[in-house]
């Protein structure tokens, strides 16, 4: 492995089918008044939010909600959510629900205490916090974006045509995050699928860069095999216990900053579908789904060893009396074979995107270099017009 780096990550899981028996204890770790965070709804069809509500009186707290978070968090709702902290002075903020909700979360503890505008702040201009910051728990309950132990938080601004990321550090990150699988069990085949996308593309996004022997590469291997062959199950029987808590594990450890060692990691697959997701909101897996092969297929002759090596170690593509080129490629025809199984959008049309937006998110796009190959803004909208050729 090159390079030097330090490794941290305070999050506290509980993992496993009887994991919310661990919130009570968790709560008393925290002052009297608790902001509970959630979406739509759905958690008090599936008994969830009964559960959560069940743990926080018995830890004898004053709860304040605020429901609807929406898929992809706007800068509206962060305001709205920092308000309600803020004016309560709450001294936990308790996600419940995926990734936006907890995304959303991260946002509102920085946020809430801030004397200048968040958005601005923390989001265009990328600053630290330097203000009080309210401590974060979550409950998860779908699974992808691995935001129960990482810093991230991604944040929409319609009016801007922007979604953008900011990856804070560990006094952001969750400070316990309750993990159970069964939890999933109800998540639509859509959002699981798009989901379990989400997650291999982190781990692809971290994969594809460097050229050296690293043990994080290695690692990231396992990991896709292992989401590869529990998505064949979970799609076909969605309440296969061992399938979704794979799914769940795997996701967590994708994008905890663990596989990242010794990288330079790319990420422009998430510039180009986070700005596709802010010209059509369409979810965040699928804008990833939709131009993942054309990216890779445009960098591939910049790293074609690692290609290689993904389509031999991941996907098992024989080598014998085959070029370089010709493996690699092989790998990326596996991919799609399985991405068009599992049920993922593979053409940006089917998520909105239209010839005269093409313009807008490569203007919107960050362009990253820790890729193989650094695009130019031509180049972002050839990958997003080669998306619109997929079946």
């Amino acid at each position: 492995m090159l390079g030097n780096f330090s490794y941290s990550n305070p999050t506290k899981l509980h993992f496993g089918d009887e994991a919310i028996s661990f919130l009570t204890e968790e709560l008393k770790n925290f002052g009297s008044k608790v902001m509970l965070s959630y979406g739509g709804g759905s958690i008090k069809q599936n008994g969830i939010y009964d559960d959560v509500i069940n743990a926080l009186k018995a830890a004898g707290k004053t709860v304040f909600e605020d429901p609807g978070v929406m898929s992809n968090p706007t800068v509206e709702k962060l305001y709205e959510g920092c308000k309600i902290a803020r004016e309560n002075d709450v001294d936990l903020i308790l996600a419940v629900g995926g990734g936006s909700t907890i995304d959303y979360a991260k946002g509102v503890s920085v946020s809430a205490w801030c004397n200048d505008d968040p958005w601005k702040k923390y989001y265009l201009e990328m600053q630290d916090p330097d203000n009080k910051i309210i401590p974060v728990g979550c409950v998860l309950t779908m699974v992808g974006t691995g935001s129960e132990m990482n810093g991230g938080s991604v944040i929409t601004n319609h009016k801007e045509k922007l979604k953008i990321g900011h990856v804070f550090s560990d006094n952001v990150m969750p400070k316990f995050a309750i993990l159970n699988p069964k939890y999933t069990f109800t998540v639509p085949k859509y959002q699981m699928v798009s989901g379990i996308f989400d997650i291999m593309s982190h781990i692809m996004e971290q994969y594809f860069s460097g050229e050296d022997d690293n043990t994080s590469d290695y690692i990231a291997e396992a990991l896709m095999k292992s989401l590869i062959h529990s998505s064949l199950i979970a799609v076909l029987n969605p309440e296969d216990y061992e399938a979704r808590s794979n799914i769940m594990w795997t996701a967590t450890w994708a994008l905890n900053t663990l596989i990242s060692k010794g990288k330079s990691t790319d990420w422009e697959v998430h510039m180009i579908g986070q700005a596709i997701g802010a010209y059509t909101n369409a979810t965040h897996g699928m804008t990833l789904s939709a131009v993942s092969l054309p990216y890779y297929h445009h960098i591939l002759p910049y790293g074609t060893a690692k290609f290689k090596r993904f389509a031999q170690n991941v996907w098992g593509v024989c080598s014998d009396e085959k070029t370089d080129e010709q493996v690699a490629l092989e790998g990326l025809d596996a991919m799609e074979n399985w991405m068009k199984e599992i049920g993922l959008v593979l053409n940006a049309r089917d998520l909105g995107v239209t010839d005269d937006m093409l313009d807008g998110i490569a203007d919107a796009t960050f362009i990253l270099d820790g890729g193989y190959k650094v695009l130019n803004r031509e180049e972002i909208i050839d990958v997003i017009k080669e998306s619109f050729k997929k079946n």
